[in-house]
């Protein structure tokens, strides 16, 4: 349901006059800028051209990149869970794990090896966090991909806790293909396509490029301060 603005016309009133000027109410064009420069990098790069700069940024942002199919998407998955250690897992509850073939290692393989593994809910409340916490690697998947930076963008909502990305040691990001954009002017577009596709606003949008890793102290890069210590991107071909 649609909120009230009070007071909005004498709020905007007293501003325009305290600025020494009548307040224009009429419409607005939005302007032409002759130089656009946030539209010529990576300008016309396809989702291969941008999948290998998303490649050479990872070396950078020390996060390890794979990609694969939907068919063998399983099997990478898996691959990099057992290189991290295994369980415990926590994951999104999200119905594209269901579409993309993952109940089995979910729900079978996983549990037969004695992988603890635990799905979101926001009906167990702060069950969620515990399991979370205790978590070796938290699996999320990315809605828009920035290539040149090698940043992932994750939607919250009740069934995708932020705490999945940040407070297990490992950190794996289900990347689909066709969510590759060159940077954030091109995110923000994308963004904006979700919203007006789904008329959903999520809780919460979180920008995550690899690790977490700060360089405060004299300079001196150390990794996982304030979240995962290692992190991996999966890229599945889905076009």
């Amino acid at each position: 349901m649609a909120g009230t603005i009070q007071n909005r016309e004498a709020f905007l009133d007293k501003i325009a006059g305290s600025l020494g000027r009548q307040r224009n109410s009429g419409p607005f064009e939005r302007p032409v800028w002759k130089y656009r420069p946030q539209d010529e990098v990576l300008k016309g790069y396809s989702q291969n051209q941008l999948l290998e700069v998303l490649r050479e940024q990872c070396k950078k942002i020390l996060t390890s990149l794979y990609t694969t199919d939907l068919k063998h998407l399983p099997e990478t998955l898996d691959g990099v869970v057992h290189g991290y250690g295994g369980g415990p897992v926590v994951h999104w509850k999200d119905g594209r794990f269901s579409e993309w073939g993952l109940d089995p290692l979910f729900k079978e393989k996983w549990p037969e090896r004695k992988i603890d593994v635990f799905e979101w809910d926001h009906e167990k409340g702060v069950e969620n966090i515990v399991k979370a916490e205790k978590a070796n690697i938290g699996i999320t998947i990315s809605e828009v991909t920035l290539a040149e930076s090698g940043t992932v963008v994750l939607y919250s909502s009740k069934d995708k806790g932020r705490t999945v990305s940040f407070l297990p040691a490992c950190y794996i990001a289900l990347i689909p293909k066709s969510s590759l954009v060159p940077r954030m002017t091109q995110a923000a577009r994308k963004m904006r396509e979700i919203h007006e596709r789904t008329w959903h606003v999520a809780s919460c949008i979180n920008f995550i490029t690899g690790p977490s890793n700060s360089a405060d102290i004299e300079l001196n890069l150390v990794v996982g301060v304030h979240g995962p210590v290692k992190a991996a991107y999966i890229v599945v071909d889905d076009l």
